[in-house]
């Protein structure tokens, strides 16, 4: 089982438990409407953020989940959250989502870290084979994101999901698998391992 006080890291970026006392800094982040037009909350409304919390405490109580607070390292300051959930010890495997940087860190290196953290924690000490991503079929800058990651995309959901202004969307997956990572390792997160090993 992951524990529930999991802390990751690179030299970049902490990824500690998300907590209670996030909720007035993740409001005051979230002020940016243009922000949430392909995710399924809009978390700049202080009712859509409390539910979006509720849901990650109630999915990490039923160890599903494991949401973090990222603690950007240069400044110490939040600047998002991100998730690995829908796990299944059974069948190796999690998903990286629930993502979501502040206005200022994004186009910064602040997700390649995150994410780079989680996958290390999936692949190398879980052993587990696969990690995989979803996003909305229509938001191109993820979708290029996670293919800057090694992600390969494996198809589309249709009417998937319910936004929170009521449009159902289509998500599409991408995954990393296993024997992918150690070749990820020496290419798009090269410069981050090696800082990572010499640490």
């Amino acid at each position: 089982m992951i524990p529930v006080d999991l802390i990751l890291q690179t030299d970049n970026v902490i990824l500690r438990p998300m907590a209670e006392g996030d909720f007035d800094s993740f409001l005051q982040l979230a002020q940016d409407e243009d922000a949430w037009k392909y995710y399924t909350f809009n978390l700049a409304d202080k009712v859509h953020l409390r539910k979006w919390m509720d849901m990650a405490f109630t999915d990490r109580t039923a160890n599903t989940r494991r949401p973090f607070t990222i603690i950007e390292k240069s400044s110490n300051t939040i600047a998002g959250s991100m998730s690995m959930g829908n796990i299944s010890m059974h069948d190796l495997r999690l998903e990286i989502g629930w993502s979501w940087l502040a206005k200022d860190f994004r186009g910064t290196d602040v997700n390649r870290h995150s994410k780079y953290a989680m996958m290390k924690y999936a692949f190398d000490e879980l052993q587990f084979e696969r990690v995989e991503f979803k996003t909305d079929v229509l938001n191109a800058r993820a979708r290029k994101g996670l293919e800057k990651i090694g992600g390969k995309a494996e198809g589309i959901l249709r009417s998937h999901m319910t936004m929170w202004n009521n449009r159902r969307r289509d998500s599409i997956y991408y995954s990393v698998l296993q024997n992918e990572w150690p070749q990820l390792k020496q290419t798009i997160f090269k410069d981050i391992e090696e800082k990572n090993e010499n640490s």
